[in-house]
């Protein structure tokens, strides 16, 4: 086989992307001709974002970025926190925003926008979109995720990734799974019954690659009821691939591999980032002592190696269109967006209206969140000069109030002065950026009280208020009868603040609906004594029972309502037919302007003998009418619609009985309903109704030890740490304030001033909160080989108290790990020599 095999099977196609003529014979030719250690180097990272080469046989490195909402390719120094400067890219609205918008097509449109960025810089391999569950607000990345509805989740997921995809590069949904904390989140293990991990936290996943088929896909962090998701066999293989039909590859998140060996086993394809040839070593090591055979590796080998030559870019591949892209971010933003309230009409505001504009927020607009998501945009719409710019009489602006917290007489009185000026205010509020970053929780869900402070002064002289609002996720609003009108905007990218302005002027008719719960308090949600998990474990005691399942269900009040949006116009549903394949329906817009409606089909069964929620997703549709207009609308039930996972039988089953379908413009707004009779599978039942009596009356807020233990079907395992052992690989930095050496509760001295001093300026420090919740294997998985897992283990000796003899210990590690890397350098040079080469043709014919 030629070395310029790559070029000679290839062809140009489409937007100048290769296109491997391969199959898998030619593929397995390519395989055969490579040493242990060139395949074992392959399914590791190059560096911090890029992977392997293996230049005698052509084969390419492969770049993978960070870009659930927009590019992150860093131009100099790479991190993987986002640290430092990237090049360039549109940040579109976040996940989170988008799902407001209910819009698939959109999704998927904004899928393509997003592959052609990562085509003009060179990106492979897309790291989004992200999925997970919300189950808390929360969260500290929520503002990544669609939704607290595996449903709505998976349909937007698949539509990103048909998007991205149809560009010639590949998506990579995450995190796979039950990734839903940040604190300790490397850690941290998910305690999770069957039932609920594949109804709630799988299903947006399994919809994800069903309808997407995405090329790629991230694991977790986290441990899943005690294994590790990169090494959970049955996660990765028996569901993901031998269920779904994944034909893609696996890829640790960043640092989260702990046992190579085992990963590569349970079917995670590459680690990321690079640990300098150390696990490398520990495969070759691996098949050479009969741990896992060489067979295995040729397999995950090929399996990578298919996405990899499907995603080839070439170096002259075309620049974006940066102005046409910042204007789809801005359409993306108008669709999203959620009118919340509209007491009296006051919106849109009339031309004639003169309006002061308030609040910090509309000077230095909230955009996206803080983390490996951050975008360095191509430009930055600023609220303040967007309404300027249109039809709104604008009277001026003032700050109101300090970014993130405290108070100032001065700005509260200015804002009060120009309030008085004024016939509306437009008051921009909102979270600022230290409550939402990768790597911490929140701790409450309140605004800056300073922010209140301003919105009660002003509604004393003037109650006709618009409040902005900017923000990821859900927070408390027990001041929301001060305001007139609420516009939120969630996190809406850098074209975000004039798609604002175009819906308070009246250019745009509000067309977004809430893709989450907003309740009332912290208290009343269902995981308030349950999150975020602070020891070994987190138990999801709430079990199905998240968001609007829970609220709906046990008849809790809350703030707005999952599914809830508002409009210019108005919306009459009619002619209601269903059957168990298909529902529908008519629309019509009764009001006097065009817009968009968003029907959402729910089911339920009201005599179950297993417990459910009240109602749950099971379609949608979004559908644009002229004033007056009329349409059918016809939406497919899936074979998601009547399903539940039965834990006896270890599969999805039906239960029989007669259900209840309807079609609702929000969760609580219910439009048109019907009762229809299912056959079902004829499953047993798995549950005893008696020892589950808190899940069966949906009182999940405080379930006890007996029932959860019920629930799992095994004893609950121990969360807390073991003080009197010494601490492990798997133990983390956090932990070290019960080290036995000084050396390490020194470390946690210095590590918590600077977690709490940044935290008292405002602004996180991501560095510190990663290092804060990093297993000490992470020494060695995040330091690009620096470090390898021997001196991982000789540093842990000296935070367990054992100075001269782990340092000691360092010192040989270091001399062995240098050695190795040298051995194998030179087997790899050995491998490109001519000799070799020559060798290897002859093996090979």
């Amino acid at each position: 086989m030629s070395n310029n095999w790559v070029e000679s099977t290839s062809r140009r196609e489409g937007r100048g992307l290769y296109r491997m003529e391969l199959n898998g014979l030619i593929l397995k030719e390519l395989i055969a001709q490579m040493t242990l250690e060139e395949k074992a180097s392959l399914l590791s990272g190059g560096g911090q974002f890029y992977t392997k080469t293996v230049k005698r046989l052509g084969i390419p490195s492969m770049y993978l970025s960070d870009g659930p909402h927009g590019i992150r390719k860093q131009a100099g120094a790479a991190d993987h926190l986002g640290l430092n400067a990237s090049l360039p890219a549109t940040c579109f609205p976040t996940a989170a925003t988008v799902a407001n918008s209910w819009d698939i097509e959109l999704g998927e449109e904004l899928g393509r926008y997003l592959g052609e960025e990562a085509v003009a810089q060179g990106v492979n391999v897309l790291l989004g979109p992200g999925l997970n569950m919300k189950r808390s607000p929360l969260c500290g990345r929520n503002f990544e995720y669609f939704s607290e509805d595996p449903y709505l989740a998976g349909k937007m997921a698949a539509a990103y990734t048909r998007g991205i995809q149809s560009q010639g590069v590949a998506a990579c949904p995450k995190h796979f799974a039950v990734n839903n904390q940040e604190l300790l989140r490397m850690h941290n293990d998910s305690i999770v019954d069957e039932r609920t991990l594949r109804e709630i936290y799988l299903t947006g996943f399994e919809i994800a690659v069903k309808e997407g088929n995405p090329l790629s896909l991230m694991s977790s962090y986290n441990r899943i009821n005690g294994t590790y998701a990169s090494e959970n066999h049955r996660l990765l293989r028996s569901i993901l691939v031998d269920e779904w039909g994944f034909k893609g590859f696996v890829v640790t998140d960043w640092g989260g591999s702990n046992d190579r060996v085992d990963g590569l086993k349970a079917g995670n394809h590459l680690e990321m980032p690079s640990t300098g040839g150390d696990s490398d070593r520990e495969v070759v090591s691996a098949v050479k002592s009969g741990r896992i055979s060489e067979a295995l590796v040729d397999e995950m080998l090929d399996e990578y190696l298919q996405v990899l030559f499907a995603t080839i870019i070439p170096e002259n591949a075309p620049a974006f269109d940066m102005e046409q892209h910042h204007q789809f971010a801005q359409k993306v933003a108008i669709k999203s967006i959620v009118l919340l309230k509209n007491d009296d009409a006051l919106l849109p505001l009339n031309r004639d209206t003169k309006v002061a504009v308030i609040g910090d927020f509309a000077e230095t607009p909230r955009y996206q969140g803080f983390g490996s998501s951050v975008v360095n945009p191509t430009k930055l719409d600023k609220p303040f000069d967007s309404l300027t710019a249109g039809s709104l009489n604008v009277i001026g602006y003032t700050t109101g109030y300090k970014r993130h917290g405290g108070k100032d007489e001065g700005l509260l009185k200015a804002a009060v002065d120009m309030a008085q000026r004024a016939d509306a205010v437009l008051l921009y509020m909102g979270l600022d950026e230290r409550s939402e970053a990768e790597g911490m929780d929140r701790k409450h869900m309140r605004i800056n009280q300073n922010q209140i402070d301003v919105l009660n002064a002003i509604a004393a002289v003037n109650p006709k208020i618009v409040a902005v609002l900017s923000g990821g996720s859900p927070f408390e609003m027990p001041w929301l009868d001060k305001c007139k009108a609420v516009v939120h905007g969630y996190l809406s990218g850098q074209a975000g603040a004039g798609a604002i302005a175009d819906i308070l002027s009246g250019k745009a008719n509000p067309s977004g609906k809430l893709a989450e719960t907003w309740p009332i308090s912290q208290e009343e949600t269902p995981t308030f004594k349950y999150f975020p998990g602070v020891l070994k474990t987190t138990e999801y005691r709430e079990g199905i029972y998240i968001g609007y399942r829970y609220y709906n269900t046990a008849d809790v009040s809350v703030r707005f309502p999952f599914g809830y949006g508002l409009s210019y116009t108005t919306f009459e549903y009619s002619d209601f037919c269903v059957n168990d394949q298909v529902v529908s329906f008519v629309i019509t817009n009764t009001g006097a302007l065009a817009g968009s409606e968003i029907a959402q089909v729910y089911i339920g069964m009201k005599d179950s003998k297993i417990f459910r929620a009240a109602r749950e997703l099971k379609g949608f549709a979004k559908v644009h009418l002229e004033a007056g207009e009329s349409k059918t609308v016809s939406i497919v039930l899936d074979d998601k619609a009547f399903r539940y996972f039965n834990t006896e039988t270890g599969q999805f089953e039906i239960e029989a009985g007669t259900y209840s379908i309807e079609v609702g413009a929000s969760i609580q707004d219910i439009r048109l309903t019907s009762e229809i009779s299912v056959a079902g599978t004829n499953a047993p039942i798995p549950y005893d109704a008696e020892k589950l009596c808190s899940y069966y009356t949906e009182k999940v807020s405080n379930v006890s030890d007996s029932e959860f233990a019920a629930l799992l079907g095994r004893p609950i395992p121990n969360s807390e740490w073991d003080r009197s052992k010494p601490l492990g690989r798997n133990d983390t930095f956090f932990q070290l304030s019960y080290a036995k050496g000084w050396v390490g509760r020194l470390v946690y001295l210095i590590l918590t001033a600077r977690k709490n001093k940044a935290e008292k300026k405002g602004k996180p420090d991501l560095n510190t909160l990663f290092q804060y919740n990093l297993p000490f294997r992470g020494i060695a998985k995040m330091m690009g080989g620096a470090v390898d897992m021997a001196m991982a283990d000789a540093i842990l000796e000296v935070f367990n108290g054992h100075f001269f003899k782990g340092f000691g210990h360092l010192i040989s590690a270091w001399l062995r790990k240098g050695r190795a890397a040298k051995d194998t350098a030179m087997k790899l040079a050995n491998a490109e020599s001519p000799i070799h080469k020559k060798e290897a043709a002859n093996e090979h014919s």
